[in-house]
């Protein structure tokens, strides 16, 4: 095997591999490091993704919408199924929560979402677990979908291939060096050398950092539990029903089952995340108190991390200090759905040619030169 490359990514989660992908196009020679034995053992493998063009910060929302093309072309071709699969979002609201349906409004007008406010009896005609007793109205966001998330990253895995890109699994980076103006990348399985290092590890971005004698920008591995349960409603056709306030969501999951989420967000640190009872107690809870599904047993339960730096903005771009060392880091709840606009971004930056005009004016909103001279700050305890 040849140990010399163009470029040496670390992580092979949906933003390292579609990044190697991207690169891969480009005609760089690309090795994609990652220490797991499997590609999605973190938090790709555990997200419940939704395409929601009006989620998160207004850079989030950019980037979904310059992804959208890839989307809806099954990743260029390379899925061998739907990578988008229609589901509309209902936001729902109790008596005095108002205000939030409101904003859902607002923020559907601001990305040209097709969108419409509901009183109680029309929301409950679109999920009929819903309490009429609990609600005050909702908000049905239309054009939503649901993102086939392991055909998604097969896909980039299935391209990054076919571009000459090599993928080593269980390779644990012990170490990165500079050398002149090339690094020296130690792993658990021997040495690569390359002229550029994509930082894409996720919650543990801002220890490879340190690994690369770069400063952490701060990152905040969030941990969100999920779980899944039986129905005797008919809810195949339902929507993601999701509280305004974000207490909770659930959506169907497969005939007579339902995944629900009580949307929590623990400050953890990066780690192989599992889900607490606790957390598990108050999403049933929160369910419950809003429906008639009277939740009483789960059949699954997990929990993932969403990595988000401290403005919740991606961090894609080089490292203001550290040369050599790029950032693709810091996606948190919209790491799936921005995929290809980061990609195609992060490519264009390291091959230094120009990126798309629709990601173009991101580069300085999303580098990491923003938070250059800034103390990180410290995890606590989750």
């Amino acid at each position: 095997m040849n140990d010399a490359y163009d470029v040496v990514v670390v992580g092979g989660g949906i933003a390292g591999i579609s990044a190697a992908y991207a690169l891969g196009q480009d005609g760089a020679r690309v090795a994609v490091v990652e220490r797991e034995a499997t590609l999605t053992a973190h938090s790709t493998g555990r997200s419940a993704a939704q395409f929601l063009a009006s989620y998160g910060e207004p850079a989030n929302r950019r980037l979904s919408a310059a992804s959208r093309a890839f989307l809806d072309s099954d990743a260029d071709g390379l899925a061998d199924r739907a990578v988008l699969i229609p589901r509309n979002v209902l936001w729902v609201a109790p008596d005095g929560f108002d205000g939030h349906l409101q904003e859902r409004i607002e923020a559907n007008q601001v990305t040209v979402t097709e969108c419409e406010l509901l009183d109680v009896e029309r929301t409950v005609a679109i999920c009929a677990a819903l309490d009429p007793e609990w609600l005050a109205g909702g908000v049905i966001e239309y054009g939503g979908f649901d993102i086939d998330v392991a055909g998604l990253h097969q896909a980039y895995v299935r391209g990054a291939r076919a571009e000459g890109v090599t993928i080593l699994r269980e390779r644990g980076v012990r170490e990165l060096r500079q050398q002149g103006s090339d690094w020296r990348v130690e792993t658990s399985e021997g040495r690569l050398s390359c002229s550029v290092v994509v930082n894409a590890a996720g919650a543990w971005a801002d220890e490879l950092a340190a690994v690369a004698g770069a400063q952490a920008v701060g990152m905040r591995p969030l941990r969100r539990t999920i779980f899944t349960f039986s129905t005797s409603f008919d809810a195949e056709d339902w929507p993601l029903v999701i509280a305004a306030d974000e207490s909770f969501y659930f959506k169907p999951e497969g005939p007579g089952q339902l995944l629900g989420s009580p949307a929590d967000e623990h400050l953890d640190g990066p780690c192989d995340a599992r889900p607490r009872e606790v957390d598990v107690a108050r999403g049933i809870e929160a369910v419950n108190q809003a429906t008639r599904l009277d939740i009483r047993s789960i059949r699954s339960k997990w929990a993932g991390l969403r990595t988000f730096a401290p403005d919740r903005v991606p961090v894609v771009g080089f490292d203001p200090v550290v040369p050599g060392f790029f950032w693709c880091a810091g996606q948190g709840g919209t790491g799936i759905q921005t995929a290809p606009a980061i990609s195609t971004l992060a490519a264009a930056l390291i091959s230094g040619e120009n990126p798309p005009e629709d990601v173009a004016a991101l580069a300085s909103l999303l580098s990491p030169q923003r938070f250059a001279g800034v103390a990180a700050v410290q995890l606590e305890g989750p």
